[in-house]
């Protein structure tokens, strides 16, 4: 078999960079839950994470491995949404100019977040386009090509991947043993980040990814044996709305996670209102994916230690209470 794209090595690497800056985020239980579910539950709550998910850790990860050179020239991203303010925000705290690609119709709160964590920093920009009409990748490689700046993509890059699965490392660490971790899949650097981190503390372990019904691609690339391509899904799930796994998050994905499954955007819902009303936690319909598999029970674990993962907690206060207030 081919090397994967990381060690569990690259894991404690960006676990040294991240200490002290990274938040160790709570491990959170809830007696319901383990009613519900028959097992007992850890939720990593990565909401609680700096800039509010998960991708902090992976987006200071691949700047704080820079060479001086790439630090002078700074880095450019494209994202909609948590990607974009996670570059920002780690090219604040390392003094390196970030330009960041958005599409002109991103979420006005994380459009407004990511410039905040620009703000006074020369060179650092967001550049709007129309994802409609123009090509964000297009852009972001002549902006990078003209400035020399270092492309920093949201899940397929080595850095990115080892800084996500600082988070199973810390849940495992604190824990111990489990005997199945649940993590939500969009492109795969959290998941694939992950499996690395917690096969190698708990080689017995069963890793379950989680999608979104609706964008079930790495679901279908598993089936297939190579990576499916989708149209770009309608979930509610916006951080899962990828259209394909990355290059270098599949193989990891298929020589270590034991399988993926879906859930519907209804049991989003149902999730996201059972942490707001028992455990008074903020989770974006994303962060609640793995979450979703084991409380509505398409994951069954009764009498088993379960890690699930809450990727985040971004998402605007209107459309959340309007969620909030959907008929179970």
């Amino acid at each position: 078999m081919t090397a994967l794209a990381i060690s569990f090595a690259d894991i404690e690497a960006a676990a040294a960079r991240l200490a002290g800056v990274a938040h160790r985020t709570p491990v959170l239980r809830s007696r319901t839950a383990d009613e519900r579910t028959g097992a007992q539950v850890f939720f990593k709550a990565e909401n609680h994470q700096r800039m509010g998910a998960f991708k902090f850790r992976g987006g200071y990860n691949a700047l704080a491995a820079f060479t001086p050179e790439q630090r002078r020239a700074g880095a450019l991203a494209f994202s909609s949404g948590n990607h974009a303010q996670a570059i920002a925000l780690s090219g604040r705290l390392l003094g390196i100019p970030t330009v960041i690609v958005m599409p002109h119709d991103a979420p006005a709160a994380k459009l407004a977040a990511t410039r905040a964590y620009q703000q006074g920093q020369s060179g650092s920009e967001v550049v709007i386009y129309d994802r409609y009409t123009e090509d964000r990748a297009a852009i972001g490689q002549r902006i990078a090509a003209e400035r020399g700046m270092t492309l920093i993509p949201p899940f397929d890059h080595p850095h990115v991947m080892a800084g996500q699965g600082t988070a199973a490392l810390e849940l495992i660490d604190e824990v111990g043993h489990l005997d199945a971790l649940l993590v939500c899949v969009g492109g795969g650097g959290l998941v694939s980040g992950c499996a690395v981190a917690a096969k190698h503390r708990l080689p017995g372990i069963t890793v379950v990814g989680v999608e979104p019904e609706a964008g079930n691609d790495t679901q279908q690339s598993l089936a297939a044996g190579r990576i499916v391509h989708i149209d770009v899904p309608k979930t509610i799930a916006d951080g899962a709305q990828t259209q394909a796994s990355g290059q270098l998050t599949f193989p990891v994905i298929q020589a270590l996670v034991a399988r993926v499954v879906t859930v519907s955007d209804a049991q989003l819902v149902r999730s996201m209102q059972f942490f707001a009303e028992r455990m008074k936690q903020v989770v974006e319909p994303t962060g609640c994916l793995a979450a979703a598999a084991l409380l509505e029970g398409v994951e069954t674990w009764r009498g088993a230690r379960v890690g699930v993962i809450l990727s985040g907690g971004n998402v605007d206060l209107p459309r959340y209470a309007e969620m909030l207030a959907t008929p179970a």
